[in-house]
């Protein structure tokens, strides 16, 4: 545990049988909102209940929050924190890379290091670019797809999140009133300003419906399927036996750039994410969240024949590509995680958790599905039968969920509204205990 962490551990309030407030939070995030706008800097993090938590450090499975509070944290911010919060390899790799420059404006050693680590670990990558976030890499392996083919129409899939850039943001949270026949899904921006020229070109289908897409790309004209090979963003659905690999299938005969957001699959479940888990390589994938381990770093790997394009009129930039601190961390990462012990030491402690959210539920009589992996899984109440795609979520009773998730937090468990829990490698079997002790509490009160 580092300084900070432990003194803040020791400052925090003793009273840890009373519920947790939050009420310098609150303050805070009022005092910032004249001039930081809502308070936050990413819509995500705004509407929080009972309100956006302000943070002084973190370790290993713990925030500790400006009010005092020690929680024990599932957001692992929104991801990244695969070892957990401030690791110490990741930390000195870091540390070691600040005594010698952050940004260069050109290449350094750890970035070829980097590369040569992603390809070999991601099954898809025979070359890789990277840059700052999961929106851009999305957009990179688009404008790859669309000039490796000479065509403009990308398929994507209800309730799958590629970013918030305009022609992706579409679809993503669709309600039984503005979704459409399931058979030819209305497309629905998620935010006011988008520019619908943007996703002219984006059509939407309905995941796990193999006969949808066969049908689209018959049609010859779709440069990309573009989709999370498991749909962890919302309800952590399971693709269905065979419909990764017939997708596949379809995308080669078709002459279509099958993609992979592997966003948040990407070293989380695997060393080489989905593809490797589910044994189906698409053409190109994308990375973020669990490469850095919470540094801003993305990537988009994938047959060199798509990559190469990067070099023959495909124009892909940006001024904190590759620097250098986060390629340390990423380097750092990646060899933590690359034998995939890190990732299957999660399991246990997962599998635990989420047998122990279904059974504590059950028992109190509320009607929940636990689905997903163990190192990243969905809560959903509500419903309790396994769904095939984003329409079978619609049932959810979110409203409740939230109620949940804000008494859990009242006893010091943090966790995701939208139903994502995460879990890193610092997630051990006392963790699990205490959460396992305030998800009973909480149910009672849900």
């Amino acid at each position: 545990m580092t300084v900070d962490a432990q003194n803040t551990r020791d400052r925090r309030n003793s009273r840890t049988e009373e519920e947790a407030v939050f009420d310098a939070s609150k303050r805070q995030i009022a005092h910032s909102a004249q001039w930081l706008a809502g308070g936050v800097s990413s819509n995500f993090r705004y509407g929080i209940t009972p309100t956006p938590l302000v943070f002084e450090c973190a370790d290993g499975a713990y925030l500790y929050d400006i009010d005092g509070n020690e929680l024990i944290d599932y957001y692992l911010a929104m991801g990244p924190m695969i070892l957990g919060h401030n690791p110490e390899v990741v930390r000195r790799a870091v540390l070691e890379q600040l005594e010698r420059g952050i940004l260069y404006g050109g290449q350094s050693r750890l970035e070829a290091e980097a590369a040569e680590l992603f390809c070999h670990l991601v099954p898809c990558a025979e070359r890789v670019r990277f840059a700052a976030s999961g929106s851009e890499v999305v957009q990179l392996a688009l404008r790859l797809a669309r000039a490796a083919t000479a065509r403009k129409v990308v398929v994507k899939f209800e309730g799958h999140y590629h970013g918030w850039i305009d022609s992706v943001l579409v679809s993503v949270a669709a309600t039984a009133e503005n979704a459409g026949p399931a058979a030819a899904p209305h497309r629905n921006p998620a935010s006011l300003g988008q520019d619908t020229d943007a996703w002219r070109n984006t059509e939407v289908l309905s995941w796990n419906d193999l006969g949808s897409v066969e049908r689209r790309l018959a049609q010859g004209d779709v440069a990309a399927v573009l989709m999370e090979p498991a749909m962890c963003n919302s309800g952590a659905i399971m693709p269905a036996a065979g419909y990764l690999e017939g997708v596949r299938e379809a995308c080669s005969r078709h002459g279509t750039v099958l993609i992979f957001d592997e966003v948040v699959t990407g070293f989380r479940i695997a060393p080489g994410g989905a593809q490797q888990r589910f044994g189906v390589t698409p053409d190109l994938a994308t990375f973020a969240k669990c490469l850095g381990n919470g540094f801003p770093v993305a990537a988009v790997g994938g047959k060199a024949e798509i990559m190469d394009r990067v070099m023959s009129g495909v124009v892909h930039g940006g001024t904190y590509n590759t620097q250098a601190v986060a390629m340390a961390a990423s380097v750092a990462t990646m060899r933590a995680l690359a034998d995939g012990t890190v990732i299957k030491a999660i399991e246990p402690h997962g599998r635990r958790l989420m047998e122990g959210i279904a059974r504590i539920l059950k028992a109190a009589s509320i009607p929940a599905l636990v689905t997903g992996f163990p190192q990243v899984f969905n809560v959903a109440f509500g419903i309790v039968e396994p769904v095939r795609d984003y329409r079978g979520l619609m049932a959810t009773d979110k409203a409740r969920y939230v109620k949940f998730t804000h008494e859990l937090l009242k006893r010091r468990v943090r966790t995701l509204e939208r139903g994502t829990w995460f879990l890193s490698s610092c997630h051990d079997d006392n963790v699990i205990d205490c959460t396992l002790e305030a998800v009973e509490a909480a149910a009672a009160l849900a």
